[in-house]
């Protein structure tokens, strides 16, 4: 059990930097993909700021992270990147089957510091004679990598990839491997893109939601946190129109009532 914990505080140090120990009393700790973490930050504060109450994020890989909830970590919040894995923890009775609900659907982008491997104005011209190395998430890990993997799929280039692929523990990763000039391209969040610094501004393609399962991101309270209050007034938040704007400012799409 010593060896579990001694593990995930290893990664959560890691992902974040600090986790504080103990927990406040008025803190809500939140499990958050890290394709989500710029808009979490700002939701969070938007929250500290209405509430009084303070927000501790810990980020990384969603696949990850239900591994580390699995494992006992003592998150409350948890915002995947997909809906799979709140599934999963739900089945496992680790988290309040009720609580699930979609915050967010995302988007893929091709991105590159120089001019797209294209041969066309569309992600079907993808030219893969010209692609030395493309970065995209891990997809056992990352479900941006799972529709990644499977927009190469449908677009017949997989195969012919197959060695020219770099793996990023997550989108974050595949970002900061595109921004190095180390690979040719990146499969990445569209999310990204929406505050990219000056110099990173770059070059992008929508990838059309048809060449990959849809991408919806679902949030989840754990069981743990069934009955803190705290856990679940940013459960709420999560739905408020306020941070559905701050959702769409950042490139995701919102569930319509």
């Amino acid at each position: 059990m010593k060896k579990l914990a001694l593990n995930w505080l290893s990664v959560g140090l890691i992902l974040v930097g600090v986790l504080p120990s103990p927990v406040s009393a008025d803190e809500v700790v939140v499990a958050v993909a890290t394709n989500f973490l710029l808009p979490a930050r700002e939701i969070s504060a938007d929250f500290e700021t209405d509430t009084g109450h303070s927000v501790v994020l810990v980020t990384g890989a969603t696949g990850k992270l239900v591994a580390q909830i699995l494992a006992g970590a003592p998150f409350e919040v948890f915002l995947a990147a997909d809906q799979a894995r709140p599934e999963l923890l739900v089945a496992k009775n680790v988290a309040v089957a009720n609580s699930r609900f979609t915050y967010a659907t995302g988007a893929l982008a091709l991105w590159s510091r120089e001019a797209l491997p294209l041969t066309g104005n569309t992600i079907d011209t993808l030219d893969a004679s010209r692609i030395s190395r493309l970065a995209m998430a891990n997809p056992k890990l990352a479900p941006y990598g799972l529709a990644a993997t499977q927009t190469l799929e449908r677009l017949g280039l997989l195969s012919k990839l197959s060695g020219r692929i770099v793996y990023g523990e997550n989108v974050g990763q595949t970002f900061a491997m595109a921004v190095s000039g180390n690979v040719t391209a990146g499969l990445i969040a569209k999310s990204q893109l929406a505050n990219l610094p000056e110099d990173q501004q770059g070059y992008w393609i929508g990838v059309p939601d048809t060449l990959h399962e849809p991408i919806l991101q679902d949030g989840v309270l754990i069981g743990r946190a069934r009955d803190n209050k705290i856990a679940q007034a940013f459960m709420k938040y999560m739905r408020s129109d306020r941070t559905k704007k701050t959702i769409t400012r950042y490139g995701y799409g919102v569930p319509q009532p």
